[in-house]
């Protein structure tokens, strides 16, 4: 009589299991194959669920590094991430919010103070906190807050990670990048080597259990190639590998499009993958891995051009960590399973270039813009001072590499790529010198200049020194341009 009762929970179970398995068949063409989980997964969801108690305090660190309308999809990205985790149960004083805040009450937005990230997304600026804003979304003032350095921030909330060694940190940056670099809304630009010494000074401080680090940028697999270590309990995952761009997602001309008044891309295919997968499953039981698959396939794109490789670094043991040990949980979420295979399907057929995204803008309001009328004027005058300094910026370059290397020799050093494995360059003072060289006399890279930051980086590995760098731009570029572009105004790169 015991030995019977005893195997009643066993023989429910192995019911439970039959029943899911005649499931599965009916539900298989709705199913996505990665986002699968064992039998066991679909019959007791909650059983590899994170106790609450198991959790240390969750922070968050969330940063758009860029300025102006025609980049409203970084600050929408960063918005709506904030919502996700506020959803989650993370409490304000442990997210810290970094953006220019000139998005929601610019004069171009059809819907004043409110922004949203997908064409029918709803209001994700309400609430969000205004921790560091303006000027004051700076380098220094991030790396201040990573570290929990009070005393080394400037302006702002005064808000930073003051995490303990239990707790668990959710990093994510949306903005323009290039090799070894990520962009922000002020100068100087944020390297790769800052970036991984203050992630190795953190560990060393022994104030987290684990770190998650998402980066929507492109390029942005170079951030973390051949530099990040394993044993640091960092996991990072990139928009794209460490030579090809990312891609703005729902812009205009895109399916689905923005709604009609609106003139910019409203997020990144990369950022909205994470986050609409985010926002559709049971983050107590989808794990780290799981959504990185998905949004892998997602932001390939159907292995179109309009698409990037999405990778994974750092310590990926930790990718089988439960997502709401970083993002909490939406308790509206608890009872999902699976994802319909619609929800997750790659969206966007004709994703934009990260660093065409502004040409975009201002073509649409030259398109849109009455004949003759000054707003059409003014559109197009940004639009052509836009396309002059990029021709001017490549020209430049390639002009230094062939004076610098010969004729033949020149595209060849500047085109050439590092194995997989290695880091950008070897050493990271000369390429901020040569950055610094260069933009004294050919003007500031900006955004889309950070595309010929590995070219400058393979001058660095050839040995050129700063002497030989200021000689051949002096050549190049005869004259400083004065437009608003310009280093003089901007400011320097490095």
């Amino acid at each position: 009589m015991i030995r019977y009762i005893a195997g009643v929970p066993l023989i429910v179970l192995l019911l439970l299991i039959t029943v899911v398995e005649s499931r599965q068949i009916s539900d298989e063409f709705i199913r996505l194959p990665s986002d699968r989980s064992s039998l066991l997964d679909h019959a007791f969801p909650q059983i590899d669920a994170v106790d609450d108690d198991s959790v240390g305090t969750r922070w968050a660190v969330l940063i758009a590094g860029s300025n102006g309308y025609w980049n409203y999809r970084h600050q929408a990205d960063v918005c709506h991430a904030y919502q996700i985790l506020k959803k989650g149960g993370l409490k304000d004083e442990n997210i810290i919010v970094f953006m220019y805040d000139d998005i929601a009450y610019h004069e171009e937005n059809p819907r004043p103070g409110v922004i949203i990230n997908n064409p029918h997304g709803s209001d994700v600026y309400a609430g969000v906190p205004k921790d560091y804003t303006g000027e004051h979304v700076t380098v220094n003032n991030f790396l201040a807050v990573l570290l929990g350095n009070k005393a080394a921030v400037t302006g702002g909330s005064g808000k930073v990670v003051d995490s303990g060694p239990n707790d668990h940190i959710f990093i994510y940056y949306s903005d323009h990048g290039g090799a070894g670099v990520l962009g922000m809304p002020t100068t100087p630009f944020l390297y790769a080597d800052e970036l991984i010494d203050t992630l190795k000074k953190k560990h060393a401080s022994g104030t987290y259990k684990s770190l998650v680090f998402y980066v929507e940028a492109c390029e942005s697999g170079s951030i973390f190639e051949g530099l990040l270590p394993e044993g640091l309990n960092i996991y990072a995952t990139t928009a794209s590998n460490a030579v090809e761009s990312s891609w703005g997602a729902y812009c205009p001309g895109d399916y689905p499009s923005p709604p009609p008044e609106y003139d910019t891309c409203l997020g990144d295919l990369y950022s909205a993958a994470w986050m609409e997968d985010s926002e559709s499953h049971n983050l107590r039981t989808e794990t780290l891995k799981r959504q990185y698959e998905l949004v892998k396939t997602r932001t390939a794109n159907g292995g179109s051009y309009y698409g990037s490789h999405v990778l994974q670094f750092g310590d990926k043991e930790l990718s089988k960590d439960k997502l709401y040990m970083y993002m909490g949980t939406n308790p509206a979420n608890e009872n999902f399973t699976f994802v319909y295979d619609n929800a997750l399907r790659p969206r966007s057929s004709k994703a934009v270039n990260q660093r065409d995204a502004d040409l975009v803008h201002f073509w649409e309001k030259f398109r849109k813009a009455p004949e003759g009328s000054e707003k059409k004027m003014e559109a197009q005058s940004r639009f052509v001072e836009a396309m002059s300094h990029r021709v001017h910026l490549d020209h430049s370059i390639k002009l230094v590499g062939k004076l610098l290397f010969g004729m033949t020799k020149g595209p060849e050093v500047l085109q050439t790529v590092r194995p997989a494995g290695q880091p950008l360059v070897d050493d990271w003072k000369c390429l901020k010198t040569l950055i610094k060289t260069f933009e004294m006399h050919c003007g500031s890279l900006s955004q889309y200049g950070m595309k010929h930051m590995r070219s400058v980086a393979n001058i660095c590995n050839a040995g050129i020194t700063a002497d030989q760098m200021a000689e051949a731009s002096a050549q190049a570029c005869p004259t400083v341009p004065s437009g608003h572009l310009s280093s003089l105004h901007r400011g320097f790169s490095a």
